[in-house]
């Protein structure tokens, strides 16, 4: 248990907990990438083209991402367990009423309920990890988590593609309710709250903005969430971009041809960095996985310049080798975010949330729509965001390092509580 935990938290076995958070975490890729076999149909009804149908995924980010500032605060204020049960309540409600929508804007109104409610499980659920864990068990943890979190997004359109070949499209959202309801049935029976009354905060606007513009304006925080931020982007545009790079541009007929390989090497890599904890530094795990970011570009940028006509296996390759390396980086960086705020770090969490959430929707909004008729403009634009991140990194190394160099060697460093 986290040593500034402030109570005795009884906590669910670690194969249980890795479970629950998971599933927590995977409710939000999945109201995303099950709904895209349905797109054309959906869109047909629905006298939606392509770049309507887009918006469903954009309107549900930049929803999910307004709410994403709320959670991890009111979380810190009222506890972890009322919130997360609230966010899958609401969840399963506008997922209903998506099931229900006989329209566009009903539908893309839904839709935005959705997105406010589902960060609750990715956004607390971070926060639950660092309430009962720290150091090496929490990176552990972490990775665990995003190994079962990583399975979402391949499973998701699968499912989708077989609800569709049995049903009408409704029944996806009707799926989503069932699974929302399962998720909140085991949060109210087998999840603690961990985050006790003595440790709360009060929820006040001005020392949550204050709060917030302090986490902002630090440019440790700054950098990190960048790295985490734009490292994701890189993947998330491919994620988004999913139907047209499948469907139109590999000329296959199922999402599981991109989503299960690329899911696959986020899972292998989740399950290297869970095991290197303790063994490996933090600072080396990202070192390597953005090497192995840069080999999936290296072969991505060159498959695409050989060749007109991109095709399976070869075409998801780098973007199974990109998992795998993006997986290395994510825990680390998010720990790190966290263990900057022990008292705060639901906010803390929310904010990292919020950055990556601000540009995972440009990329489904903006960005995607714009390149994905062309696999080597993908490519390039995936390279540059992979570029970014990497660089906002070698600059947090770069600042530590000058930072260590000014500490005299005699003096006794004393760590601080509260980053704030």
């Amino acid at each position: 248990m986290s040593p500034d935990a402030g109570t005795s938290v009884k906590a669910p076995s670690l194969r249980r907990l890795t479970l629950l958070l998971g599933g927590l975490a995977m409710f939000g890729p999945f109201s995303i990438d099950t709904i895209f076999p349905a797109f054309a149909v959906m869109g047909t009804e629905l006298n939606a083209d392509k770049l309507q149908m887009q918006q469903t995924i954009s309107v549900y980010l930049a929803a999910y991402a307004l709410m994403s500032i709320v959670h991890g605060p009111l979380s810190d204020a009222i506890g972890r367990r009322k919130v997360i049960i609230g966010g899958l309540t609401v969840f399963t409600l506008a997922s209903a009423a998506c099931a229900l929508s006989t329209d566009l804007p009903t539908l893309l109104f839904c839709r935005a309920i959705q997105g406010l409610s589902a960060g609750v499980g990715l956004i607390v659920g971070r926060a639950v990890i660092r309430d009962l864990l720290h150091g090496d068990d929490a990176q552990r943890l972490m990775s665990q988590v995003m190994m079962v979190f990583g399975i979402a997004p391949a499973i998701a359109p699968i499912i989708g593609e077989w609800i569709l070949g049995r049903a009408h499209w409704p029944a996806i959202f009707w799926f989503l309710v069932a699974f929302s309801v399962l998720l909140l049935a085991s949060v109210i029976f087998l999840l603690p709250e961990t985050h006790p009354p003595q440790a709360r905060l009060a929820l006040k606007p001005k020392r949550l903005l204050r709060d917030y513009v302090a986490i902002f304006l630090n440019p440790r925080f700054q950098r990190l969430t960048a790295v985490g931020a734009f490292n994701f982007g890189a993947l998330f545009l491919y994620i988004a971009s999913a139907p047209a790079f499948v469907y139109d541009l590999l000329k296959v007929e199922s999402l599981a041809w991109f989503f299960v390989p690329t899911i696959g090497g986020m899972v292998l890599g989740s399950f290297v960095s869970g095991r290197a904890a303790g063994k490996i530094s933090g600072d080396r795990l990202v070192n390597f996985g953005f090497g192995f970011c840069a080999l999936a570009l290296a072969i991505n940028l060159g498959y695409n310049l050989w060749t007109d006509t991109p095709q399976v296996p070869w075409a998801v390759l780098p973007m199974c080798i990109g998992a795998f390396g993006i997986a290395l980086v994510f825990p680390i960086v998010t720990l790190s975010i966290l263990d900057m705020y022990p008292h705060q770090r639901g906010s803390a969490s929310s904010l990292q949330a919020f950055a990556g959430l601000v540009v995972n929707a440009l990329m489904a909004g903006a960005i995607s729509p714009l390149l994905s008729d062309s696999a080597l403009h993908l490519a390039i634009a995936a390279s540059v965001l992979t570029a970014v991140a990497w660089g906002f990194w070698r600059w947090e190394a770069w600042v530590s390092k000058a930072a260590c160099a000014r500490i005299p060697e005699d003096a006794v460093v004393v760590e601080p509580q509260d980053s704030i």
